[in-house]
């Protein structure tokens, strides 16, 4: 079997929606302003996407209340656990077939003062031709719109990309900047020359979250995801 379909099956298998294969070299530039030198030992990633439930997603705009925010909070941990374990199984994979490989964790924070993680799954997954970049500086699809948890494998395995990424279908559409509680989005659309912080303030999203938690509330938000049409479909 093919290296590409095996690991799609393994996926597959475990439940995951989206898979694809990104060649990081057109980015080099953009990425190595994250993480550094990596692409000299890893210049394939392996993008990997479990949809949420959108049972989950929709009643987000009532998340002040208990039940909606312990659903969601629940959806996007048991998720990343789900994308984590699934990773680590590819790589394994990968690295019985003599390759190198470095699974990056679904949600871990490496770089606290851009609060940041070593890499951008959003950006595998558009560069792998899944979706594009919206105006709330999450991976939209045709398919799910930004209702999509991802992970990647970086490896050095000679897997062909599976697609180019995405034009941006956003258009005039702004419901994720108008919705958005702190006015964390500029509503720039992407460009892989131009620095996140010219689309988003993720310092802003910090201190809301903070201060949901001290005034005793659960820190949720997600209305962002909630709102774009994409997702709706």
């Amino acid at each position: 079997m093919a290296l590409y379909e095996k690991i799609k099956e393994i996926a597959e298998n475990d439940g995951v929606e989206f898979v694809g294969v990104a060649d990081l070299t057109p980015a080099r530039e953009f990425i190595q302003n994250y993480a550094q030198d990596m692409l000299d030992s890893y210049p394939k990633a392996i993008t990997l996407g479990i949809r949420l439930l959108d049972d989950v997603i929709n009643p987000l705009t009532l998340k002040e209340e208990k039940a909606v925010a312990v659903n969601y909070l629940h959806a996007y941990e048991i998720t990343n656990q789900r994308l984590d374990i699934i990773s680590y199984k590819i790589s394994n994979f990968l690295q019985k077939e003599g390759f190198r490989v470095l699974p990056i964790p679904a949600s871990k924070r490496c770089d606290d003062e851009r609060i940041a993680a070593l890499f951008s799954h959003k950006l595998a997954a558009h560069l792998a031709g899944i979706g594009w970049i919206g105006k709330s500086c999450l991976l939209i699809s045709p398919e799910a719109g930004p209702r999509v948890r991802w992970i990647t494998v970086l490896t050095d395995a000679p897997l062909e990309a599976t697609g180019t990424p995405l034009e941006d279908s956003c258009g005039d559409c702004n419901k994720c900047v108008d919705i958005c509680p702190v006015n964390a989005f500029s509503g720039r659309p992407f460009k892989a020359n131009e620095p996140r912080e010219s689309r988003y303030d993720a310092h802003k999203c910090e201190k809301y979250f903070e201060d949901l938690e001290k005034s005793g509330e659960m820190p949720v938000c997600g209305l962002c995801i909630h709102v774009c049409p994409h997702g709706q479909k």
